[in-house]
């Protein structure tokens, strides 16, 4: 299985593109490093190919087949800040069942206790709402996983405990992941191929 973007081009304003004819595919079990300075489109790129932006020319499909628009996506795309991702008005455990219900198997992977269900999105620390933002997105229909910069703003020891707590699910489950980050030395240690985003950006 393949998720594959074809001559994606994308800009805010008609004459000014941030990404222009971007092809990238990622395969089912791979882990593919996404490298790009600031402001080259990263995150724009990660949210076309997770169906967060529609406005863009090009094509993005799995096995060729277009992702439904509809109902369960299958490309889960997590963000840097996890408190932009959640209802402040609705406690945990909504919040993480809001598509699916999760299992209790992915709730002890990522250390998430009980009695976090009950409280709110501030009653939490970063690190900690972070991993139900990836416990929510690694459901049994996922097949990739987008993290776009999922562990920056953490500590090493949580950016650590994180990562290897997602690669331990994803080759369980083959779901391909693409890790978006400026830090090298993380891309490096995680993935088995990086992609440069200028390299196949042809802005």
């Amino acid at each position: 299985m393949c998720l594959k973007s074809e001559n994606i081009s994308f800009g805010y304003k008609r004459n000014n593109l941030i990404l222009n004819n971007v092809n990238i595919s990622l395969d089912s079990g791979e882990v593919l490093g996404l490298v790009g300075d600031s402001g080259s489109g990263k995150s724009t790129l990660c949210k076309i190919l997770a169906g967060y932006e529609n406005n863009y020319e090009g094509n993005v499909s799995i096995d060729g087949k277009e992702i439904p628009s509809k109902g369960y996506n299958p490309v889960q795309l997590v963000f840097q800040h996890p408190e932009k991702a959640v209802n402040p008005k609705w406690k945990m455990k909504d919040i993480l069942n809001e598509g699916q219900n999760v299992s209790q198997n992915i709730l002890d992977s990522f250390g998430i206790k009980k009695n976090w269900l009950n409280r709110w999105p501030n009653e939490l620390s970063g690190g900690e709402l972070q991993r139900f933002a990836l416990a929510r997105a690694l459901g049994p229909k996922t097949k990739y996983l987008i993290a776009d910069e999922i562990t920056t703003m953490l500590d090493a020891i949580t950016q650590a405990q994180i990562w290897n707590t997602v690669l331990d699910i994803v080759e369980e489950m083959s779901i391909g992941v693409l890790v978006v980050s400026h830090e090298k030395n993380l891309i490096k240690k995680l993935c088995h191929d990086v992609v440069y985003l200028g390299d196949i950006n042809n802005v």
